[in-house]
């Protein structure tokens, strides 16, 4: 066994989208980074097993990291698709109703996304929905002309190149076991790595926590990080069903939000083939670790029930489960509103020179390249 002590500028921890995204964007502004990654490849979790969807930013309360993140990294997130040739298509997407109470819904929603900036939408009724998709069922819906679809994959191949076109390095395999943070900004902090070739201390000023699933377990394995500012996670399926052939629709199909979720809305890839999901399965682990990717097939029934209600023409058998994802959750399912992403850094935490990024779940995707904005904001005022 290998043992070895490194020191770098800057470490970000978890190669999902958010962490690729701020890796590469500290990179680009000159400084010395590298990425750490546990899995044997990049996007493991929760990342390549979500929707796919740009989001336009209709659902967050207003001037909530939600909302403000998810407006400006939909504008940068299309601009970097087309710069990067990552494959795209701003298909847009109905939100339906079918009672008085659900256009109410509708409503709401429409008031959110106006102060959130959003202005594109529109209210289709009768001939016009109908028109526009024919085999709906709906009485009323909201189109959002900016909500599109992304090649996940492509967008999270292209950060990591930049990053390395950058000097910045990814590092796979690599689990942050153990460490301690650093009490002043004159100290390193002490980051113990389990690596394929053994264990490996890192020095580093800064620390940017980009875990997902795995941010507050990490934090706990280290000496001297307050216990009092890690959040507790709550875990939450969320199972995805195929098609089989093809879907009479061009628009991505939505219902009205459910506790925990967007409800069971339908999307396409960028090849045109259904999937149907989220549902919302809340789990009973609280030990990332202990977490598996297995579709929960007795759901089935409840993804008929809920898809009948804006398609009544799915025919029995069309759908086979395809995969599930997990979302690190802030609140747990008895909450009465969803919490919104945290950033911390050291004016919450008190520790200089790092940052933890929690209940980063949707608009995650969409919010990244805004995200690591932000990220590069804090570190340039400490």
């Amino acid at each position: 066994m290998n043992s070895e002590t490194l020191q770098i500028e800057t470490v970000v921890i978890g190669a999902g989208v958010v962490g690729l995204a701020v890796a590469r964007a500290l990179a680009m502004q000159g400084q010395d980074v590298v990425l750490l990654e546990q899995e044997a490849r990049i996007g493991h979790h929760t990342s390549s097993r979500n929707s796919e969807v740009i989001h336009a930013g209709l659902y967050y309360p207003q001037n909530s990291l939600k909302a403000t993140h998810c407006v400006a990294g939909k504008h940068r997130l299309y601009e970097f698709c087309q710069s990067h040739q990552v494959a795209f298509k701003q298909c847009g997407k109905l939100i339906v109703a079918n009672n008085s109470q659900q256009q109410e819904q509708l409503q709401q929603i429409a008031v959110k996304a106006r102060n959130n900036g959003v202005d594109d939408l529109k209210l289709l009724h009768g001939t016009e929905l109908q028109e526009l998709e024919p085999h709906l069922n709906a009485t009323a819906a909201l189109l959002s002309p900016s909500t599109g679809i992304i090649d996940s994959h492509g967008y999270m191949l292209a950060l990591q190149g930049d990053l390395e076109q950058h000097s910045g390095h990814l590092v796979l395999n690599s689990r942050v076991i153990g460490g301690r943070v650093a009490p002043t900004a004159t100290d390193h902090h002490r980051l113990l790595i389990n690596t394929a070739d053994g264990d490996i201390e890192l020095l580093s000023r800064n620390v940017i926590n980009c875990g997902g699933l795995f941010a507050t377990a990490m934090l706990q394995t280290l000496e001297q990080f307050p216990n009092e500012h890690i959040p507790t996670v709550y875990f939450a399926q969320g199972n995805y069903f195929a098609l089989q052939g093809r879907a009479p629709f061009s628009h991505l199909i939505y219902p009205v939000p459910e506790a925990g979720g967007l409800g069971v809305h339908l999307t396409l890839d960028l090849a045109g083939q259904a999937r149907f999901g989220p549902d919302v399965q809340w789990l009973p682990q609280t030990n990332p670790d202990e977490l598996e990717y297995r579709v929960n097939t007795d759901r089935e029934s409840h993804f008929y029930q809920a898809i009948r209600c804006y398609w009544p023409d799915l025919q029995d058998g069309k759908l086979t489960a395809d995969y599930c994802g997990i979302r690190p959750k802030l609140t747990s399912k008895h909450s009465q509103s969803p919490a919104d992403f945290r950033i911390d850094c050291q004016a919450q935490h008190g520790i200089p020179g790092w940052i933890n990024l929690f209940g980063i779940e949707s608009p995650g995707l969409t919010a990244s390249l805004s995200l690591a904005e932000a990220v590069c904001n804090i570190l340039a005022r400490n």
